[in-house]
């Protein structure tokens, strides 16, 4: 910006004609110093080109060069911008995908952490129903036992009074059933299902129980009730085994034939086909121990059959008290020495007289010296005497069993007072009864 003085025309006087065809007279230009310049502001900005000028005020300047740095501010922070817009773009790119790569990372592990949770879960469910499956099946497998055991009574035949068999559970645990099993707490839902003794009504965990505790409880429980099982098994084994050595120690003392006696016993109306036993190899030990006593079973019920043919037992009950005794003696009505055939038990008139075995009666009445006597017929050979009765309660080819009230003491025949008398006999020999007396008392001790 410049101020510059103004060129001015000359002009024309007035008063002064034109000279035509005569240059012009000019007059010498005033010095610059005598040009009067128009007055000029201090505070004003003047704008010069081509000749023209341009006044503007001190603000509008100011605004002016503002806008003007702001524009190139600009321009130049847009060029900036475009110079290194790739690489921000990329690194904003990049961040957002490793954004979401984290992001997709952090999901696919919660998802594999739910996989192996619901895996665990799927495993530990079908490890509890496996588990549940084996129980249930153990328990059914006990119940069968038990039931086995239930048909294991206790065989008396041999006995003369006795009152009725109980089974080899009564025996073992009294009159009262074993104790079922405790009634552990259950799982929820399908462990609901789990019941000690598999009955209908589902128990519930209790609160903080552990499954496996309670799958535990239960196993321990069902480990009580095998071992009860085994035990109740062992002593039945024990005890059949010591009853058939008493038995056969019994039939030893008498000095009888086993196999005679066994012969003998009458059997009733059974057969069929002979099938032999095997005896279970591929089973537990439980079902080894079971057939072994299921085979002892057999074999004592059959001893006791034959021993049921054996007189060893008492004619009277109460106190024995003998008035005379077998073998050689002096006669009480003739003072000499006779022969006593048997024993005279002394009694009162009117009690009861029983048979001491199984047997079939040959002989009921009046038998000259024996008064009122009745004979039985045990077969092989043994046969037992009763006399002097007062009264006979059986006739002839009557079936007497153990303990049947044959008769009544009386003293009828040759007798001096109430008694009985009472022979054993083995092939029409009398022999001495105290000799089945004494085994009987000996076998009836060790039981």
């Amino acid at each position: 910006m410049s101020s510059r003085s103004s060129h001015y025309p000359e002009h024309s006087h007035p008063h002064q004609p034109h000279r035509h065809g005569h240059a012009p007279i000019r007059r010498p230009a005033a010095p610059a110093a005598a040009v009067r310049q128009p007055p000029r502001s201090s505070s004003a900005y003047v704008i010069a080109h081509a000749g023209k000028q341009l006044r503007i005020g001190p603000v509008i300047f100011w605004i002016v060069v503002g806008t003007v740095t702001v524009l190139g501010a600009w321009s130049a922070a847009t060029a900036t911008y475009f110079t290194f817009r790739d690489d921000v773009l990329t690194r904003l790119l990049a961040r957002q995908a490793e954004m979401q790569y984290s992001y997709e990372d952090r999901i696919a592990e919660l998802r594999a952490r739910i996989d192996r949770t619901t895996s665990r879960q799927l495993l530990d469910q079908e490890q509890f129903e496996q588990k549940l499956d084996q129980i249930v099946q153990r328990q059914a497998t006990l119940d069968q036992r038990t039931a086995a055991l239930g048909t294991l009574p206790e065989n008396t035949v041999t006995g003369s009074v006795k009152p009725a068999a109980r089974s080899l559970t009564e025996r073992l645990f009294g009159k009262s059933k074993p104790a079922p099993l405790p009634e552990n707490d259950a799982a929820p839902g399908r462990q609901s299902g789990l019941m000690p003794r598999l009955g209908t009504k589902p128990l519930k965990l209790a609160k903080g129980a552990n499954v496996n505790d309670t799958i535990a409880g239960i196993q321990a429980s069902l480990d009580q009730v095998e071992q009860r099982q085994m035990a109740m098994l062992t002593a039945a084994e024990g005890s059949y085994d010591a009853r058939i050595r008493r038995m056969k120690g019994l039939v030893s003392d008498l000095g009888l034939s086993l196999a005679r006696l066994e012969v003998g016993t009458p059997r009733g109306g059974v057969g069929g086909p002979y099938v032999p036993v095997k005896l279970n190899g591929h089973g537990g030990a439980f079902e080894q121990q079971l057939s072994r006593v299921n085979v002892s079973r057999v074999q004592l019920d059959h001893l006791s059959k034959t021993l049921a043919q054996v007189p060893y037992r008492t004619p009277v009950l109460g106190e024995i008290e003998l008035s005379s005794g077998f073998g050689v003696r002096s006669d009480p009505f003739l003072g000499r020495p006779a022969m006593h055939t048997g024993l005279d038990f002394r009694a009162s008139t009117g009690d009861p007289v029983r048979a001491t075995a199984n047997g079939r009666v040959v002989s009921a009445g009046w038998a000259g010296g024996y008064g009122r006597m009745v004979e039985i017929d045990h077969g092989n050979g043994l046969s037992t005497r009763y006399g002097h009765m007062s009264r006979i309660n059986v006739k002839v080819g009557e079936q007497i069993h153990i303990g049947q009230v044959v008769g009544e003491v009386g003293s009828t025949g040759r007798s001096t007072g109430p008694h009985l008398h009472y022979e054993t006999r083995i092939d029409g020999e009398a022999v001495d009864p105290q000799r089945f007396l004494r085994a009987g008392a000996r076998y009836a001790a060790a039981r």
